[in-house]
Parts: structure tokens; sequence; C-alpha cells
């Protein structure tokens, strides 16, 4: 099969995994349940639950106890989407090429279904520990792997220094932005794959390895996003481009050019792909996933 059509069916895939843990839109609490459903079937490319699954079966897994976590890394990412959407942080109107969920439903809804998405991606991954076959050592260490990469010292941390930055314009360092970026973006693929790693059982060593290669495609994910920014349309990239020089944020592409920008971009996606491999000398082959990490240097949106 060819990958395109290989990733659309694996994204068809999550996509009945995570509504199966959505909430019914019902009773007092409807509306919120509505925005909260709202934000999370607007789409995307699911590539945090597809990471998670690949690296899951890269080390042999094979049961379902990974889908609850699967559909709890979304509801974590789609949360901090929502909340970067409003006039408080990004201010931006469109995302995936629709509303945001501030826009139709208000900020202060917005915000609510942002809390909802985050508490219940957590009342979601814990289901993994009832689930048949699920070793509860794992799916603990599973749990506490995914908390702290969300919280702050990972995703949150990374937009409090993301939110600081603005203040600083032309000053912040490369240093700085290389923590906003380890936290606000890599942390979460990183969360995606050594959960799915712990969860197959995976030694400590290979656990090193995949966080390492995560963080790398999360840094080079980031970059390509920052390009796309300056590069890309709303028409292919579904959301506003230039918001980032509207904003005065200092982005990999401002502070080292567009081309370094590549460079680097490059470096680090073959780097992880580098160790992906030497993990699957010793694991089992997993073409997707090598190909899907390859994908993310030439996406276009």
């Amino acid at each position: 099969m060819h990958f395109e059509e290989e990733r659309a069916k694996k994204i068809n895939e999550i996509e009945a995994i995570i509504k199966n843990y959505l909430p019914r839109e019902e009773g007092w609490a409807k509306t919120v349940m509505e925005a909260m459903n709202y934000s999370v079937n607007v789409g995307g490319k699911r590539l945090r639950p597809m990471l998670m699954a690949e690296t899951y079966r890269l080390f042999g897994g094979t049961g379902r106890e990974i889908e609850p976590f699967m559909a709890a890394i979304e509801m974590i990412h789609t949360y901090s989407l929502v909340h970067d959407d409003l006039p408080a942080m990004d201010n931006d109107e469109y995302r995936r090429g629709k509303k945001t969920t501030w826009v139709v439903y208000g900020d202060a809804m917005a915000i609510l279904a942002g809390d909802g998405l985050l508490n219940l991606a957590f009342e979601t991954a814990v289901q993994s520990f009832e689930m048949e076959g699920c070793e509860i050592k794992r799916a603990s260490k599973a749990f506490s792997i995914l908390a702290h990469k969300a919280g702050i010292y990972g995703m949150i941390g990374g937009q409090t220094a993301d939110i600081e930055a603005e203040r600083l314009g032309s000053n912040v360092t490369k240093e700085h932005l290389l923590f906003i970026h380890a936290n606000k973006t890599a942390a979460l693929i990183e969360a995606a794959m050594t959960v799915g790693a712990v969860l197959a059982g995976a030694d400590e060593k290979e656990i090193a390895v995949i966080e390492k290669a995560a963080y790398e495609i999360g840094i080079a994910f980031q970059i390509q996003d920052d390009i796309l920014d300056v590069t890309s349309t709303l028409e292919t990239l579904g959301k506003p481009v230039g918001s980032d020089e509207k904003n005065q944020k200092t982005t990999y592409v401002t502070l080292k050019g567009l081309e370094e920008a590549r460079e680097e971009q490059k470096r680090l996606s073959e780097h992880a792909i580098a160790l992906l491999d030497s993990l699957a000398t010793k694991r089992n082959q997993n073409n997707f996933l090598m190909e899907l990490t390859r994908s993310l240097v030439t996406r276009i949106k």
C-alpha cells in the first residue's frame, strides 16, 4: 500500500478510537461537550496518536491498552490548541480551515472546553488499567509520562516561556527558543513515543533512544511549522500565515534565517530516523514509522 493511502487508513482508525472516548452531548453541560467535540473533530494529522501506535508496534505491542492513551494524547494536544487560539494568546480565528473554538462558542466556553479536554484525557487514559492484558506497572509508568510531559515540566512550561518571549522581542536567545520548542512542541511527541514504547515493554536503554528521537522529531516539526508560517498560504495551511510576525514572535526562522532553519530541520530529522532504524534492527522493522518521520521534513501543511 502507498504511504499516503496507508496513512489515510490509519487516520480513519485513529478517528474511530478517539470518537469512542468523546462525551455524549447531553444534560446541563451539553454546550461545553459540544465545544469539546467540535474542537477535536475539526480534524488534523493525528500525528501524536499515530506516533504512539507505531512506536508501540515497533516494540512488538499488539494489545488494545494503547487505545485510551492514543485518544488521551489527542485530547491534550487539542486542548492546547483551543487555548493557544484564544484572544489572550495567539488570537487566531481559523485552524485547519475552520473557525476556532472561541470564535464559535465564545472565550469562556472555549476555556472550559480546553479544561474539559485536559481532564477527560486523564479520565480516558486511566481506562487502559482495566483492559484485558494490560500490565499495571507499565500502564502506571505510561500515565506518569503523559502527565509529566503535558504539565509545567513539559508543554505548559514551554507555553509559559513562549508567552514571556513575546515581551523580549529580538532579545530572545537560541537557548530560550529551544526550551520553548523542546517543551511546547517536542514534549508531547516524546510522550507519545515513550508511552508507546513503555506499554509494549521496551527496556530503559530503548526508551532513552526513543525519547531522544522523539525530541529531534519534535524540534524538526516545530522548525517546519515556523518555515510554513513564512512560506505557505492560508488555503494550503488551513490557518493564518504570518501570525508569528503579527504577534512579534521570535522563531527559528527569524533567529537563524530560512536557509539555516531548513538545514537544521533536515539534520534533526535524519538523525531521528537513524536512531529509529537502530532500534528496528533489534526489534520489529516498522517502515511506516520511518516514512512518517521522513514526511515531517517535506510536509506543506
